[in-house]
């Protein structure tokens, strides 16, 4: 069975990542750096309320560590 992923917009990445210790260090122009305490870091696009495209949010999940069902 596939795995599906999520369709979610940068607002709710950013939202969950915060939930599990991540903090916003940086932003260059659209895309934001995120960092937890580990030293895990991802870098968020952020285009208001477009959906992140599937392959960067994978990225995402994966660089976090979170689980992909927490997003």
């Amino acid at each position: 069975m596939s795995r599906r992923f999520p369709v979610r917009n940068a607002k709710e990445v950013a939202r969950v990542l915060r939930q599990h210790g991540f903090q916003k260090i940086d932003q260059a122009g659209s895309h934001q750096k995120w960092r937890n305490a580990e030293g895990r870091q991802v870098i968020v696009p952020f285009h208001g309320s477009k959906p992140i495209p599937i392959g960067t949010l994978k990225s995402i999940i994966d660089g976090s560590g979170i689980r992909s069902e927490a997003f």
